[in-house]
């Protein structure tokens, strides 16, 4: 041994995976709604979901400063909102925030700790993916595939136009908002500000409230020029104009 110096062997990442189990087993649950996540700070940290009756854990996640709990739970809770099969209050949340992490994959730990991914049915299923991108319009949808398990809902009432007179674009701009899922459509060019102009030019007279996504997408078709078609994905919504693609998973909303 050197004089003036001793040696010590530590294992922080299992006394850090140790620590996070402990304190989830102290946490009491709550549901995953938006009005609960945006109670959550905005820090970074680990955080697990479950579905209720009986408690089962199925997802497991990690955040850091720049996307913190409060952000990726909420945007989680949102998700939920708008499926079949599934509800906001069938799902919980617990939420540790970790002051310092190492360098260690603690999300890799705690999934390998629960029995690995097979255990844990929401990971590597696509629940936590973002937009899913153009690409993934023509590709096909696995029966283990988050959205496949719990589809979008067209058949709810998630914007309540008053009735009157709206050009597509501004209906579209309104569902884009308001829906719970995404809605991708076709602009000119590469803009992300501006409407198509059969968009801006094509009007439609809504007759009453309590239109579902699919009546009132099946409105903008019946009125805009031949050509273009809307069709729901699992996970979403597209309305394109003369656009040939195979949607393997996709269901034809509406065409014009």
């Amino acid at each position: 041994m050197t004089a003036g110096c001793g040696e010590l062997e530590f294992d922080l990442p299992s006394a850090l995976l140790t620590a996070i189990l402990a304190k989830f087993d102290d946490i009491e649950p709550a549901d995953l709604t938006i009005a609960n996540t945006n109670e959550v700070p905005e820090a970074q940290g680990i955080y697990a979901l479950y579905l209720k009756n009986p408690q089962r854990l199925v997802y497991i996640g990690k955040t850091d400063s720049d996307a913190g709990l409060k952000h990726r739970l909420s945007r989680h809770a949102r998700k939920l909102i708008g499926r079949l099969n599934l509800r906001p209050d069938d799902v919980e949340f617990r939420a540790i925030r970790v002051f310092v992490f190492t360098a260690m994959d603690i999300e890799t730990a705690l999934i390998k700790h629960y029995g690995g991914v097979s255990s844990v049915a929401w990971n590597n299923s696509g629940f936590g993916s973002n937009d899913p991108g153009k690409e993934r319009d023509t590709t096909n949808y696995k029966d283990d595939h988050w959205d496949t398990q719990y589809p979008i809902d067209l058949d709810t009432d998630y914007c309540d136009f008053a009735p009157g007179i709206y050009s597509v674009g501004e209906i579209m701009s309104e569902l884009k908002l308001r829906l719970p899922f995404l809605l991708r459509f076709q602009r000119p060019g590469r803009s992300r500000s501006s409407y198509h102009e059969d968009f801006v030019n094509t009007q439609v007279h809504i007759q009453r409230r309590e239109l579902t996504s699919r009546q009132i997408l099946q409105e903008c078709m019946d009125a805009l020029p031949a050509g273009w078609h809307a069709t729901a994905l699992p996970s979403h919504i597209i309305c394109y104009k003369n656009d040939n693609r195979n949607f393997p998973s996709g269901e034809t909303i509406a065409v014009s």
